[in-house]
């Protein structure tokens, strides 16, 4: 599962390490959480182009946008089996751009947050999905992120993680043309924990209205 995570790195390194040109600013957030406005790069099947989505994905058929709160991720292993992804997965994929995201680990009636990072701190991508939703008069687009099985690392805090995406696969990912089921799944394998770092952050994170930059600081470990 990933249900929060942040994007708070000089918007010049993600235009050259993402080899997109953003039209609008890209504010630092140390807290993001469903629902809100996500940093979502797609392609128009010539160029990537850079946008904002809401988290939490709305399918186009339904009538009521709420259901986007339950669908901000879904599972890789069945992507190409449930009516509300199956689509998406072969049409409208996305990479949502992110520096960290969080995990709680429960030690009793407590749950300790830990932030999961790349060791050399750079920004990295979700494997995403995105979706248009039209009701009338209102008009939004949403995603979702892709969730697998934790590698060793993130095990230790919970049996989920997102998909990350290595460089090397998001033209294929966010190729529109591309329709391969099989090939598009082999994509979406754990993330290699030894580029990956992990440590304690403080608890402020746990309220979503807590968008400061302590979210990200890490905490002495006992």
């Amino acid at each position: 599962m990933c249900g929060r995570f942040s994007l708070a790195t000089d918007q010049s390194i993600i235009e050259e390490q993402f080899d997109v040109l953003l039209h609008e600013e890209l504010p630092y957030r140390y807290n993001i959480a469903p629902s809100q406005d996500v940093f979502v790069i797609g392609s128009n099947g010539q160029n990537r182009v850079g946008t904002f989505m809401r988290w939490g994905l709305v399918p186009p058929w339904s009538k009521d946008e709420k259901i986007g709160y339950k669908m901000i991720n879904a599972r890789s292993e069945t992507i190409d089996q449930k009516a509300s992804f199956k689509t998406p997965f072969l049409k409208k994929r996305c990479l949502i751009i992110s520096d960290g995201f969080y995990e709680w680990k429960k030690s009793g009636k407590e749950k300790q947050p830990y932030r999961f990072v790349m060791k050399d701190r750079r920004p990295f991508a979700f494997a995403g999905l995105w979706e248009g939703w039209n009701q009338g008069y209102k008009s939004v687009f949403t995603c979702t992120i892709l969730t697998t099985k934790a590698n060793k690392l993130t095990k230790e805090i919970h049996d989920r993680m997102p998909v990350i995406l290595s460089s090397e696969n998001y033209h294929l990912w966010l190729n529109p043309h591309h329709h391969q089921p099989d090939q598009l799944k082999s994509l979406l394998v754990p993330y290699d924990e030894h580029l990956m770092d992990t440590y304690r952050v403080s608890n402020i994170v746990n309220s979503p209205g807590n968008d400061l930059k302590d979210c990200i600081n890490p905490i002495n470990s006992k």
